[in-house]
């Protein structure tokens, strides 16, 4: 599917000019309007000789109009997520060489010292602004440059082409459509790759609407707090029958749903990924009768690669590969996927190859189910030589109630440490070596915590802990808590497991 065919679906679903696109807070968008505004919008951008265009902006459908004109401009976008400091949107703009942004006044504001000038206000209340550059080399077909939130800090600009991204899109409507979804609320930015596909193209081409509320709307602010009550708000007052979700936020609604409140009614899918979720928490979360179906997927394969679906899942799997989708795993255990790539990454002059090395390790059942071990280099080799992978221990520490986040490590050592963050601040270090050693007791001897430390702040992208979609940022972590081995001694806050009996 090219652009032009992603366009003539939208159009077709024109044609019910009743037809919802999107709903906001008050308004309600129909296909023709939605049309109509891109239209104008890439007139603009065209007629004004946009080369780069980047965007800062909360969710909304000021956002959507804004990415689906550079589509229709053919002109390469740069979603900023709101959480990036201004270091990183000053970063992320140099090295595309971004010639134009688009923000709300306040933001643009921020943006004037890049070099940048206000040429132009919408009537939605963004604003365009525009600088001389001369914009980089890019693969051929770039439509769409999302950074990676790579575990290392150092993110790389990953080109998208418009015929990989819808193709993935077209994969997730086909799967979904015995669902019967009509109202996706979008619960991610839309800076990030998953919900600008799976929960804006994917709904649009099925002719379903998007409920685009502001972020706090659905109780997420920043990347790092979560309000249960206002996701929950959100789900029954539009009906909402599918939600994209990530393993925390999930963790957070499925705590709040035993306080006596009731999982909405017409939710068909709760999609979750962006990192390993455990059986502990799926267990609630479908106790709770939470329509919850893990998936995987990543940014160098235009996002979803596999997912399961109500009635075709499998309990530990992140489901089958879609339909763009091809697997298989190499001779180390390491997942490869073909179908819907990157184009390469900005300033790299190779590109993919046919088949891609995730980094990720796997395996495939019988019946092409996908299931994942951890990530390639995070493989631990402890001094006795034992081979762990650190996300299976994590999963395991996060099932219990009284951990909400974990990263293991201690490779060359002769036992592993954790960082630990608790589920209750006030929560005690005698309550937190209780809760270790149950979760030891369930352990391999090679896989349990020894040493172990509170973390000086959550996992999240507001504290440097972890990226955009969950994953933990170790190197920064275990900088951070760098006395974890070696000084239980002459460190009070550094802790030492030997009940593990």
């Amino acid at each position: 599917m090219n652009t032009d065919d992603f366009f003539k679906r939208l159009e077709a679903h024109a044609t019910y000019v009743e037809r919802v696109a999107i709903l906001e807070r008050g308004t309600a968008w129909t296909y023709s309007q939605l049309l109509a505004a891109v239209s104008q919008r890439a007139s603009l951008l065209t007629c004004t000789g946009v080369k780069m265009l980047a965007s800062l902006a909360d969710n909304g459908a000021a956002w959507i109009v804004t990415d689906l004109a550079a589509l229709a401009a053919k002109v390469p976008h740069v979603p900023l997520p709101l959480f990036f400091t201004p270091a990183q949107i000053a970063a992320t703009l140099a090295a595309t060489s971004a010639d134009a942004v688009v923000a709300p006044l306040p933001l643009a504001r921020s943006i004037e010292p890049l070099g940048f000038t206000i040429v132009d206000e919408f009537s939605d209340g963004l604003v365009l602004l525009r600088r001389l550059t001369i914009a980089p080399a890019l693969p051929s077909g770039t439509a769409k440059i999302t950074f990676t939130s790579g575990s290392t800090g150092n993110p790389k600009g990953v080109c998208l082409s418009a015929p990989g991204m819808f193709a993935v899109a077209e994969a997730i409507a086909q799967a979904t459509r015995a669902l019967g979804v009509t109202r996706h609320l979008n619960a991610l930015p839309f800076a990030v790759l998953l919900e600008n596909i799976a929960g804006v193209y994917a709904p649009l081409l099925q002719g379903a609407a998007c409920v685009a509320l502001p972020l706090g709307d659905v109780g997420l602010s920043g990347s790092s707090q979560f309000d249960p009550t206002r996701f929950h708000g959100a789900l029954v007052e539009y009906g909402a029958h599918s939600v994209i979700t990530l393993p925390q936020m999930l963790q957070v609604y499925a705590d709040s749903l035993r306080q006596g409140r009731k999982a909405p009614a017409d939710l068909a899918l709760m999609a979750v990924g962006g990192a390993m979720v455990g059986d502990a928490l799926l267990s609630q979360a479908q106790a709770a009768e939470l329509p919850v179906m893990e998936g995987y997927g990543l940014s160098e394969g235009s996002s979803v690669q596999t997912l399961n679906l109500p009635g075709h899942s499998r309990r530990g799997s992140a489901g089958r590969a879609l339909g763009h989708a091809r697997l298989r795993i190499a001779r180390d255990g390491e997942i490869e996927i073909a179908g819907s790539l990157f184009l390469g990454y900005l300033g790299e002059a190779a590109g993919p190859g046919e088949w891609l090395p995730t980094g990720d390790l796997g395996r495939l059942d019988d019946d092409g189910f996908l299931f994942i071990d951890g990530r390639k280099k995070n493989l631990l080799i402890t001094a006795y030589g034992r081979n762990v992978s650190p996300e299976w221990v994590e999963t395991v520490l996060r099932d219990h109630p009284l951990i909400a986040q974990a990263v293991v490590f201690g490779d060359a050592e002769p036992v592993l440490g954790a960082v630990l963050w608790p589920a209750d601040a006030g929560l005690s270090d005698d309550a937190m070596q209780i809760a270790l050693d149950e979760v030891n007791r369930g352990l391999p001897d090679y896989a349990r915590i020894g040493p172990w430390c509170r973390a000086v702040a959550d996992y999240s992208a507001a504290s440097g802990f972890a990226t955009a979609n969950g994953r933990p940022r170790r190197p920064q972590i275990l900088a951070r808590h760098d006395a974890l081995f070696g000084a239980t001694s002459i460190d009070p806050s550094i802790h030492s497991s030997v009940r593990q009996s």
